[in-house]
Parts: C-alpha cells; sequence; structure tokens
C-alpha cells in the first residue's frame, strides 16, 4: 500500500512537471519491489527495476533541463522519435517474451510480463525526454497491467493502477494544454540537450 501510494504522489508530482517526480518513483520502485519478490510476478518486478533504473536517469535530465531553460518544457515527439519508441517497444516485447518462454521459471504470463516490463521503460523515457506520448505509453502498459495485478492477488495495486489510469488521462490533458502555450523558441530542444 505505501509503495503504491508513493507511486501516485510520483505520478502527480509528474503531472506538474516536478523534478521531485523522479526520486519519490524511485523510492516507490523499492518498496513495490520488496512486496511483488514473495507474489513471483516477474513482470511487475521487472516494472519497477524498469521504474528505478529510469528514475535515476530522469531525475538527472529534468535537473539538467530546468537548469538549461528555467523549467521542465514538453512536447510531443517527432514521427521520427514515434517510430523509434513504438518499434523499440515491440522488437523489445517480443525478445523478452521468447526469453520468458524458453525460461518457464522466469514467467507465467510471459507476454503479459514482457508488455509491461518494455512498455514501462517506454514511458520512462518518454517521461524523461518530455514527451507528451509517455502518457500513452502509461495507458497502454496500465490495459495490461490492472488485471495481471487482480489476477495476481494485488488487489490494492490493481485498485492503485486504476486509479492511475484516470490520472494519466488527466495528466495527458494537462500536458497536451502546456504544449499549446507560447513558448521560447528553445522549448523544442529535447531535455538535457543544449540549446
Amino acid at each position: 500500500m505505501f509503495g503504491n501510494l508513493l507511486g501516485l504522489s510520483a505520478l502527480a508530482l509528474g503531472w506538474r512537471r516536478s523534478v521531485w517526480s523522479w526520486p519519490v518513483q524511485l523510492l516507490s520502485g523499492a518498496v513495490l519491489i520488496a512486496a511483488y519478490f514473495s507474489g513471483h510476478v516477474p513482470g511487475l518486478i521487472g516494472k519497477q527495476l524498469i521504474v528505478i533504473v529510469a528514475a535515476g536517469w530522469g531525475w538527472t535530465q529534468w535537473r539538467r533541463g530546468r537548469q538549461e531553460s528555467g523549467g521542465i518544457e514538453v512536447r510531443f515527439a517527432n514521427w521520427t522519435e514515434r517510430a523509434v519508441l513504438v518499434g523499440a517497444t515491440a522488437l523489445g516485447t517480443v525478445a523478452l517474451a521468447w526469453l520468458f518462454l524458453a525460461n518457464p521459471s522466469l514467467s507465467w504470463s510471459p507476454w503479459a510480463d514482457a508488455y509491461i516490463f518494455v512498455g514501462t521503460l517506454a514511458a520512462m523515457y518518454a517521461q524523461a525526454r518530455g514527451w507528451l506520448e509517455f502518457w500513452f505509453a502509461w495507458i497502454a502498459v496500465d490495459i495490461v497491467g490492472v488485471p495481471l495485478a487482480f489476477n495476481s492477488g494485488y488487489a490494492f495495486s490493481g485498485l492503485t493502477y486504476s486509479i492511475y489510469f484516470v490520472l494519466v488521462l488527466l495528466g495527458l490533458r494537462a500536458w497536451w494544454l502546456r504544449t499549446r502555450e507560447t513558448r521560447p523558441a528553445t522549448a523544442n530542444v529535447p531535455l538535457g540537450a543544449s540549446a
């Protein structure tokens, strides 16, 4: 319950484009790994491992972007960035599912676990870059993650992910509206890149 409440807090901070979203995500991931480990749910454990690694990287990206522009700029990814994100997500999901299928002890639900693991990586990467597609990636992960959490006996996690789903829709709207505001010319520079 504590890990999921931290996750909700991290989502709320991300919605507001607060750099503190990242350390809270990192802590949430650590707490949830401890909870999921006893349940032998590698997809959910893998998701939290990705949260921890990506939170560290995203934190540095947002801190650098904030120092350079004074705030966290958000934008839609361009078509090339989207294609790479979707293609890498699809290939990564297939590769990881094959690994799980070849080693059944790693996962009782190879495709769902692979999809959640790789989809989470895609979402966290897009968030760190300040792309609105981050919200779409989370929606795609939640569509599979919510039923998996309930089916795995983690009802509180499933309920929390259901709340995430609603908050993600609201966050997507907030970020989308933010992209429509007038911004300086450096707004299209990716986070962490020099202008």
